[in-house]
């Protein structure tokens, strides 16, 4: 088994579980022991210390369980202290490391990829591990032999009651209510946790601060996932979820991914707020107390937003690479560097605000929201009032068209620079100044009204094609430009 080949950015992912198409799975107790080594390694050499305390947690996979006891029987081997946080979220379990003092925390979940599927996410106390970190643990793990012995010195524990503590505190705090200890008394709140780990957010978050929560769905965990992905950027999850919080009359609908670590909501009246709306509402939080801040986004967010945070809302807009983690990263260094960037958000439901360690958090975004949304109640107002000057695109989509050869990086680059030659010497064709990955362009009105995004997928053969128009009928216009363009590519599939 090729080790590097299980690399997801800075996780590890694989399939888990046999299924008729693919009866030999990745993730072995074996090849888990392997990377659950490696990390142990790590800490030694990153701490300077052998005495290590580890967390262990999982998101409601059905191969968790048996993912988790090869991870812990291996922890064995090296005498490492350890909590099993069994249940709980992604974000949940790197606090391990604030509240409990772990030297590192290993969570097991594959976020919104499918129940056959399983993966090892690392923190440490700086945060999540670097991509080049994580290449530290892989090379270690491909020369280790798998010791695995019975377990010592483990303690179970229920982090995500600790946890929920803190998301409660946190809403009697902000909102201030006169009822302290019931800020949310008369709110209906409903959460779609779709069978993932976020259930918690309902039943230990809201119900005990005086939410109603009736009419939520999908709060107990189950891997099969039987009722819709749980992924804020599905068609059917998200429309899930507004359907339920229109049918419950709900003042708000929350909706999570597996892990917790991105989120979604819905306002009363139905509408999504997702992607670019879910940003600038983010976007108008992290602002309040940060003057002047700037907003780390992926590279697909609208024209729209750029103007609402700069001229709405007063901050700067930086539209960087995709990846979570490049985003996280491109504010952390900001930040080093003494520019004020509070919040780092990705399109996909990725938020992490400075004041939480810059990590991110489904749960903490939501509780941001709730509070805010509790204050605009007290003034008569509702929260999609504090979005309602972002101007959205009139067509926007996303094509993904695949590499049809063994070597797709380096084909994916040459379309990339061609196409970047061609847009510097056509007429029409602007060059953004302003880009950090692919081939940005705009278009003047009459001319498609828009502009597109192409870039390389870091670990799939694909090139993803965004195009956003201003104008009826301008996506049209554009394809039609880069399609002339890319039809001479013939490793390039057709659109």
């Amino acid at each position: 088994m090729n080790l590097k080949s299980l690399k997801s950015g800075t996780d590890i992912r694989g399939s888990a579980v046999a299924t008729e198409e693919k009866p030999l799975y990745d993730l072995t107790d074996k090849t888990v022991q392997r990377f659950t080594a490696g990390f142990v390694d790590f800490l030694i050499r990153k701490t300077g210390r052998e005495n290590l305390l580890i967390s262990v947690g999982h998101d409601s996979r059905i191969s968790a369980d048996r993912i988790s006891d090869a991870v812990k029987k291996e922890l064995g081997v090296f005498d490492v202290r350890i909590l099993d946080c069994c249940l709980c979220s992604t974000p949940a379990m790197f606090m391990t490391t604030v509240e409990k003092g772990c030297d590192g925390a290993i969570q097991i979940t594959a976020s919104h990829h499918p129940w056959d599927r399983n993966g090892l996410k690392f923190f440490t106390r700086d945060g999540g591990l670097e991509s080049s970190e994580l290449d530290e643990i892989i090379s270690f793990a491909e020369s280790y032999e798998p010791k695995g012995r019975e377990i010592k010195n483990i303690e179970k524990i229920d982090f995500l009651k600790d946890y929920s503590g803190i998301l409660r505190n946190m809403i009697k705090k902000g909102v201030n209510a006169e009822n302290y200890d019931k800020p949310l008394d008369g709110f209906k709140i409903i959460v779609d946790a779709g069978n993932g780990a976020g259930g918690f957010y309902a039943r230990d978050v809201l119900e005990p601060l005086g939410a109603d929560i009736s009419g939520s769905q999908f709060l107990e965990p189950d891997g099969m996932f039987p009722n819709h992905i749980p992924n804020p950027e599905n068609k059917q999850a998200m429309a899930s979820a507004c359907e339920a919080t229109v049918k419950n009359n709900a003042d708000l609908g929350i909706i999570f991914d597996t892990d917790v670590d991105r989120a979604g909501c819905v306002d009363k009246s139905g509408l999504e707020i997702n992607r670019n709306r879910l940003v600038a509402l983010a976007a108008a939080i992290a602002l309040e107390n940060n003057a002047g801040g700037t907003i780390v986004t992926d590279s697909v967010t609208s024209s729209g937003l750029t103007d609402f945070i700069n001229n709405t809302l007063g901050g700067k807009h930086l539209r960087f690479k995709r990846g979570y983690k490049n985003v996280i990263d491109e504010a952390i260094r900001r930040c080093e560097n003494g520019e004020n960037s509070p919040l780092a958000i990705e399109t996909s439901g990725h938020a992490a605000f400075k004041e939480n360690y810059f990590l991110d958090d489904g749960a903490y975004l939501v509780t941001k929201i709730i509070i805010l949304s509790a204050r605009l109640r007290k003034e008569g107002k509702e929260l999609s009032s504090v979005i309602s000057s972002l101007k959205e695109p009139v067509e926007a989509e996303e094509i993904r068209l695949n590499i049809l050869c063994d070597d797709f990086k380096a084909y994916g680059q040459k379309v990339i620079k061609d196409l970047t030659e061609y847009a510097g010497k056509t007429d029409g064709w602007i060059l953004a100044n302003d880009n950090y990955e692919g081939v940005k362009v705009s278009f003047g009105k009459n001319n498609g009204n828009g502009w597109f995004l192409l870039r390389l997928s870091v670990h799939d053969p694909v090139m993803p094609l965004n195009i956003e128009s201003d104008e009826k009928g301008g996506n049209a216009k554009i394809t039609e430009k880069i399609r002339s363009f890319l039809s001479g590519y013939e490793y390039l599939s057709k659109f």
